[in-house]
């Protein structure tokens, strides 16, 4: 699945020129957290969110900075925060600094994206222009989608393939003292396992093999001479 497969098309877009005011009451009256900000040709210049709003708000009560502190911080710094924190229209308080995608972007990087840069939205372009934007809620909808891609019929010995690979990438795994069988798309692990928790994550990992269709355990407590064993 792909961002064009989820992304929202239907948006509210912000002209850089529109006043911070009629912005905060956009955000407020659709009851959402930013909106992106376009020229006339669609071309994506940044985005406005509540939070920068919020920055400039509560910079009402910041103290003037003393002229030592200004002596380690650049004047380009000093007066970015000035300009976004006192601006008077979207392109003086919106975010540039952005993370899109394209639309042929795996819905998998995108999330990794918005985990890993803590934001909520990603906007989707092409060549420089918004075509869509990918929210957190849009990614929602990927972990209900049916899978499209194998069938669950899948060769049992594709199944397994695939699950000691995946097994192997992970270093909590002992793949030397577990391992998996499977008949008619049922995984089942023999051998030694260290504790329940790491029998869920093989359940876990199990499952996120096409085809699976059940996980059992026919596993026994492992020895002693197995290192980190409980």
């Amino acid at each position: 699945m792909r961002a064009r497969d989820l992304m929202t098309t239907s948006l509210v877009t912000i002209p850089p020129d529109a006043p911070v005011e009629a912005v905060a009451r956009v955000l407020s009256d659709r009851g959402i957290s930013g909106a992106p900000v376009v020229d006339s040709s669609g071309r994506l210049l940044g985005m406005v969110t509540e939070g920068d709003l919020i920055r400039r708000l509560a910079a009402v009560e910041d103290r003037p900075k003393s002229w030592f502190v200004g002596l380690f911080q650049s004047a380009e710094a000093q007066a970015a925060r000035y300009a976004r924190t006192r601006g008077r229209k979207a392109r003086d308080v919106m975010t540039t600094d952005l993370v899109t995608v394209t639309e042929d972007t795996p819905v998998e990087h995108i999330a990794h994206l918005i985990e890993e840069k803590n934001i909520r939205r990603v906007p989707v372009v092409r060549d420089g222009k918004l075509v869509g934007v990918v929210s957190r809620a849009d990614l929602l909808r990927a972990l209900v989608a049916p899978p499209q891609s194998i069938s669950a019929e899948a060769p049992d010995s594709r199944i397994r393939v695939q699950l000691v690979q995946a097994m192997r990438e992970q270093p909590w795994v002992d793949t030397y003292f577990i391992f998996p069988e499977v008949k008619d798309g049922i995984v089942t692990f023999y051998g030694f396992c260290r504790s329940e928790t790491v029998k869920q994550g093989l359940r876990v990992l199990a499952e996120g093999v096409p085809g699976v269709k059940e996980v059992r355990f026919e596993t026994e407590a492992a020895p002693a001479y197995i290192v980190g064993a409980p």
